[in-house]
């Protein structure tokens, strides 16, 4: 990965980054409207008569790109540039959600359980209410019979809750969920329960529903955040919260840190469709999908047990939600263009000599094609560093993850393939691919040498790239 040839900013700049987001509802300013207009017609492939209409300018030999000779910039350098580096730290904050007292949590819970909404409709205006029977026969139980009714009843909706975040995340990430189904059962339905609480987030700003102004966004993530905040004290307003209360309490490493960060990454899809530089990209790759690797990581277990095995595995684990994000932004440059947004930072643009109309008007040149070449060098820098976390990882957490990297370093691949065409194609994985994937995954999650040769076959025997790192 290149190093940022602008001016690094100061840390000051990005503090307001951090901030929570009740800080955000009146302070943010709100983006202009875009110079080009989001409404924007489809591209077609040229006829081979046109060929030769189109562009080809060549890169300025002043503008000194290398493209083959990117390395990625230290994580430790990087992370206190931004402010990253502090996340981890246990601040007075991150201890009050997950240190709090346990009878004031199994309170709030066994209240919760009296009066849950029902699940299915993501808008916190949701007032139905599930007609669970909690008073019949109970006030004339013991104490005792009160606490195993109350158990029955909680396991009952907990495995309601649990199915639902299955079904959600088979239905929105096949990818995600077919890694999934390779852990054991509790670590399986608290990553569905996390995943599940996710893809709610990002349906607050990008779900087929929403027709709030921007303005009201900023609200309707202020509250969510608030709800975190009780989810983190035991508190569910739905069943789908529910899952997430119990799977942080089977898990109590998990901190509030990422799940907020996420919902400012919420806030940087509202406010921006540009990003300037690469340091501005990551804080948003991280808060939408590094979070993600920070959030499950507690699940997922290290071989190094505590806080200290966490924080090991930190950096791999921000490398490949840093590493899915660059690939999902690289895969969707044409999707991204019809809602008028691009997330190339415009000084990698700049750099190729490569404008925000040439990219509107789908110019598929050398230059475009150089610069797909040093954003997937980038994307693969991060997706190698984040094969160094495999082995850190619990024995029964490695081939999830590796089947993960493994399937999306191949999208990069097909891009590649597709002569760097993602304005007409669409790069994407084969179930076929993924299946014969498995088998390679599954050999490099092995440690022993004994099973190096055995890897190096079934790679070349079935057609997956070699990676000569392991």
């Amino acid at each position: 990965m290149p190093t940022c040839d602008a001016p690094c900013r100061s840390l000051s700049q990005h503090l307001m980054a951090f901030a929570p987001v009740s800080t955000w509802v009146h302070s943010a300013p709100i983006s202009a409207t875009p110079k080009t207009s989001s409404h924007r017609p489809l591209c077609r492939p040229p006829r081979s008569s046109a060929l030769n209409m189109v562009m080809e300018k060549p890169m300025s030999p002043s503008s000194n790109v290398h493209w083959s000779k990117y390395h990625i910039e230290s994580f430790d350098s990087l992370h206190t540039r931004l402010g990253i580096d502090k996340l981890w730290q246990q601040d007075v904050d991150t201890n009050q959600y997950n240190a709090g007292d346990e009878s004031q949590k199994a309170t709030a819970l066994e209240e919760t359980l009296d009066d849950i909404i029902v699940t299915g409709d993501e808008l916190l205006s949701t007032q139905s209410v599930v007609p669970w029977d909690t008073t019949t026969g109970v006030q004339s139980l013991s104490y005792l019979g009160r606490q195993v009714h109350f158990l029955r009843k909680r396991q009952k909706m907990l495995k309601t809750s649990y199915d639902e975040c299955r079904r959600i995340t088979a239905v929105f990430s096949k990818t995600f969920y077919l890694g999934t189904t390779f852990l054991s059962p509790a670590k399986r339905a608290a990553i569905w329960a996390i995943y599940a609480w996710c893809r709610r987030t990002d349906d607050l700003v990008d779900g087929p529903r929403v027709q709030q102004r921007q303005d009201q966004l900023r609200t309707v993530l202020a509250e969510w955040e608030q709800r975190l905040i009780g989810i983190f004290n035991g508190r569910a307003r739905d069943s789908l919260d529910l899952a997430l209360v119990d799977a942080i309490d089977q898990n109590p490493n998990i901190t509030i840190s990422p799940f907020r960060d996420m919902i400012r990454g919420m806030l940087m899809d509202v406010d921006q469709s540009r990003f300037e530089t690469f340091d501005d990209l990551y804080v948003y790759c991280y808060r939408v999908a590094g979070t993600v690797g920070l959030m499950t990581l507690p699940v997922m277990g290290t071989v190094k047990p505590g806080r200290e095995g966490l924080r090991e595995a930190m950096g791999p684990a921000l490398a490949l939600g840093i590493g899915l994000q660059l690939t999902n932004i690289l895969r969707d440059v044409g999707e991204d263009r019809l809602r008028g947004r691009i997330y190339i930072p415009l000084e990698d643009l700049r750099r190729f000599n490569y404008t925000e109309e040439d990219l509107f008007n789908c110019v598929l040149d050398s230059r475009y094609r150089e610069l797909m070449k040093f954003e997937i060098a980038r994307a693969r820098s991060y997706f190698k560093e984040a094969r160094k976390g495999v082995q850190l990882l619990a024995e029964d957490s490695r081939l999830p993850v590796q089947t993960s990297l493994d399937m999306y370093s191949q999208i990069l691949d097909v891009l590649e393939e597709n002569g760097y065409d993602n304005f007409n194609r669409r790069a994407y994985v084969s179930k076929t691919q993924k299946l014969i994937t498995l088998p390679v995954s599954y050999l490099r999650c092995r440690t022993s040498e004994a099973w190096k040769p055995i890897r190096i076959t079934a790679e070349f025997l079935l057609g997956v790239n070699q990676i000569t790192s392991l």
